[in-house]
């Protein structure tokens, strides 16, 4: 399975990106996906998340400026960040994932796209 990320760059504070995400195969439908964001040596957080049934998960560093969508039909999934912040300067991974969202397993995750927000 292959998952294609793109939508980052450079943005200010208090401005938006859309970050997108397709699937090689229809895995979105029968997976939990979402995405998490990763520093250089740091650990890796799941910052949303949606399952198979349309619970949500967000962390608590971006809950109500982040909202994540799929779409099973197109095997996308869509991350909106609106008002970032400096700290939400990463690189943004999707991911099919298992587990609980507070111990995620990542089966399967993209090449990554930087999301850069200057103050």
């Amino acid at each position: 399975v292959q998952l294609q990320a793109s939508g980052g760059g450079l943005v200010q504070a208090g401005g938006s990106l859309r970050l997108s995400c397709v699937a090689s195969e229809n895995i979105f439908s029968i997976n939990a996906v979402g995405w998490f964001r990763q520093a250089p040596g740091k650990q890796r957080e799941l910052v949303a998340a949606i399952s198979s049934g349309g619970n949500m998960y967000y962390s608590d560093s971006v809950k109500g400026r982040f909202t994540i969508s799929r779409d099973n039909a197109k095997n996308t999934i869509h991350l909106q960040m609106n008002n970032l912040k400096p700290e939400d300067t990463f690189v943004y991974y999707c991911t099919a994932l298992m587990g609980s969202w507070s111990s995620p397993h990542y089966n399967f995750w993209g090449q990554g796209t930087l999301v850069t927000v200057s103050s």
